[in-house]
């Protein structure tokens, strides 16, 4: 049972926008902090953004202010909204969430290509 659904990736050109949206199931109770990472096969997965149930967002450096997190707490839903895309933000991207007793969830990704 999914508890985790990542959407909206796909194939797109440099300089080009996404919106990526990641909902929670209802079973994972009192979310907390939720977040989007990205892995490139062969290395490390990293994070992205991250927003706390409060709202406060933080971003990786190399989003270099093309990105934008948000959360609908009603919805259970964090969405990345990615703008001026570069080759090098192909990845697989993957939602995580976190309850407030610290367990994480993570969805399946979802894959991000840009091309040049």
């Amino acid at each position: 049972q999914a508890k985790v659904v990542e959407s909206g990736g796909g194939l797109v050109q440099a300089g080009g926008s996404l919106r990526l949206s990641c909902e929670a199931s209802e079973i994972i109770f009192r979310i907390a902090d939720m977040g989007w990472y990205r892995q490139v096969p062969g290395e490390q997965r990293e994070s992205v953004a991250i927003i706390s149930r409060a709202g406060v967002a933080k971003y990786a450096d190399f989003v270099e202010g093309r990105f934008t997190i948000d959360r609908d707490n009603v919805r259970s839903t964090v969405y990345l909204q990615m703008n001026s895309l570069k080759p090098e933000d192909t990845a697989v991207y993957y939602c995580k969430v976190e309850d407030i007793g610290g367990k994480t969830f993570w969805g399946q990704g979802t894959e991000v290509t840009v091309s040049s």
